[in-house]
C-alpha cells in the first residue's frame, strides 16, 4: 500500500463504511481500531458488523490495496476521528475516546493537514481538541485545518446515505471549513453546508433530539390510549389525515447510538433550558419500563385464568426493525427486565438478525410463535409481519406489527 492519504480512527458502524467509501474512490486509507480482531478481520477483506453492501465495498478496497487496518495510526494528510462518545454516570458525555484518538495522531500532524471529528460530541469539543493539539504542537498553531462534520446515516442504508445525504461541515475558521468541504466533495453527492464547529456540533444533537421529542409524543399517546381503550394505531392514522399533522409511530422506547443518547449531550450542559428535550427522554425511557410491566401483568392474568404458567415469546432485540444492532435497545432492556421477574415460565427469545447472543438463548421465530401462549412484539421486523397467529394466542403488540 502506498503512503495513506487518510487515517480513519475508529472502524465501527460509521468509521468502516466511511473508510470503505473513501477507498472506493481510489484514495489510500489507513484505518485504525484498538481491537486487534477487528483489524485482522478487515485486513482479510471481511467485516465485523452487518450492513448491506459494506462487505463487498471492504473486500474490494482491501483487495485493490486502498484500505488497510492497524492498531496504530501513521502519517497522512487527513485524519478523521470516528470513535464512540459514551457516558459517564448521570448521563454526562465522555469525550475521552476522542481525546485518546487525538493524542494518537498529534505526533504525525504537519502544516496544512486536515483534522476532522465525526464523533457525536458535546458543544465545544472541537475547540477543546484545538487547545489539546496546540498545547503539544505549539509550532503548528494556526497552521492546521480543524473541523467538525457529523454523520447522519440510517443503519441498514449507510452505504447509500453516506454518499447522497447532505452534510453540515463546521471549521474552527473559514480556511478549515473550505478545506473540509473540498475533502468531502470528493466522495459525497449530497449538498455540503458550511458553518462553524459549534453550530455543526449542535446541529447533530438537535436533529436527534427533535426526533426523540416527536417519538415521545407518540409514545405518550400510546400510554393514554391504553387507559382510554383506544387503538393508538388507528388514532394516529386518522389524525395524520390532517394536512399539517404528522405523528410518528409509537414503540417500546427509543434505542440506538443516536436518538437515545444525543439529547443527553444537550441536557447535561443546559439542564435548566432543555425542559422538553429532557422530558422526552424520560417519557421514552418510561415506555420501556411500562412495556415490561405490561408483560408481567399479562403473565399473571394468564396464570389466574388458565391455572398454569404461560410460555412467552419475546419478539426482537434490536433497537429498530431489520438490523442486528442492539445498542441502547429498549427491546433488550425489556427482555432483561422480564427475565429478572421470571418465575418458572418458559421463555423464547427471538432476534432473526443475529445468530447468537452472550446472554440470551435465541429461538427461531416460527418455533417461538408456535409454542408460546403470550407473544410480545418488541421490534417490527419484516419476518414478524407475515406470521400466522391463531386466536388462542395472547398478543402484546408494542411496535405495530399487526396494525
Amino acid at each position: 500500500m502506498e503512503k495513506p492519504q487518510v487515517v480513519m480512527i475508529g472502524l465501527g458502524y460509521i468509521g468502516l463504511p466511511t473508510a470503505a467509501l473513501i477507498a472506493q474512490n481510489s484514495v489510500y486509507v489507513h484505518g485504525v481500531d484498538i481491537n486487534p480482531e477487528v483489524v485482522k478481520t478487515i485486513n482479510a477483506g471481511k467485516i465485523h458488523i452487518v450492513e448491506p453492501e459494506l462487505d463487498e465495498a471492504v473486500a474490494t478496497a482491501v483487495d485493490k490495496g486502498y484500505l488497510k487496518a492497524d492498531v496504530k495510526p501513521v502519517e497522512a494528510d487527513t485524519y478523521l476521528i470516528v470513535v464512540p462518545t459514551p457516558f459517564k454516570s448521570k448521563n454526562e458525555p465522555d469525550i475521552s475516546f476522542v481525546e485518546s484518538a487525538t493524542h494518537a495522531v498529534i505526533p504525525f500532524l504537519k502544516e496544512d493537514d486536515l483534522y476532522i471529528i465525526e464523533s457525536t460530541s458535546p458543544i465545544g469539543t472541537t475547540e477543546k481538541m484545538v487547545d489539546l493539539i496546540y498545547s503539544q504542537r505549539p509550532e503548528l498553531k494556526g497552521k492546521l485545518n480543524i473541523a467538525y462534520c457529523p454523520e447522519r446515516v440510517l443503519p441498514g442504508n449507510v452505504m447509500y446515505e453516506l454518499v447522497h445525504n447532505d452534510r453540515v461541515i463546521g471549521g474552527v475558521n473559514s480556511k478549515s471549513t473550505k478545506k473540509a468541504l473540498a475533502f468531502y466533495k470528493q466522495f459525497i453527492k449530497g449538498n455540503l453546508h458550511s458553518t462553524n464547529a459549534r453550530t455543526a456540533e449542535m446541529c447533530k444533537l438537535v436533529e436527534n433530539s427533535s426526533r426523540d421529542v416527536q417519538i415521545a409524543f407518540a409514545n405518550e399517546l400510546s400510554l393514554i390510549c391504553d387507559k382510554a381503550d383506544i387503538n393508538v394505531w388507528e388514532l394516529i392514522e386518522l389524525a395524520n389525515k390532517h394536512p399539517r399533522v404528522n405523528i410518528l409511530q409509537p414503540g417500546c422506547g427509543v434505542g440506538g447510538h443516536c436518538i437515545a443518547v444525543d439529547p443527553y449531550f444537550i441536557v447535561s450542559d443546559y439542564p435548566m433550558e432543555s425542559k422538553i428535550i429532557g422530558t422526552a427522554r424520560e417519557i421514552n425511557n418510561y415506555k420501556s419500563f411500562w412495556c415490561a410491566e405490561k408483560v408481567q401483568t399479562t403473565k399473571l392474568e394468564f396464570e389466574l385464568k388458565h391455572g398454569r404458567k404461560p410460555s412467552i415469546a419475546l419478539m426482537g432485540l434490536a433497537f429498530k426493525p431489520n438490523i442486528d444492532d442492539l445498542r441502547e435497545s429498549p427491546a433488550k432492556y425489556i427482555a432483561q427486565k422480564v427475565l429478572q421477574n421470571a418465575n418458572n415460565e418458559e421463555y423464547y427469545i427471538v432476534e432473526p438478525n443475529i445468530d447468537s447472543h452472550t446472554v440470551f438463548k435465541l429461538t427461531d421465530y416460527n418455533k417461538a410463535v408456535g409454542k408460546a401462549d403470550i407473544i410480545v412484539f418488541l421490534v417490527a421486523h419484516e419476518e414478524f409481519k407475515t406470521l400466522k397467529l391463531t386466536s388462542n394466542k395472547v398478543i402484546l403488540d408494542f411496535c405495530g406489527v399487526l396494525r
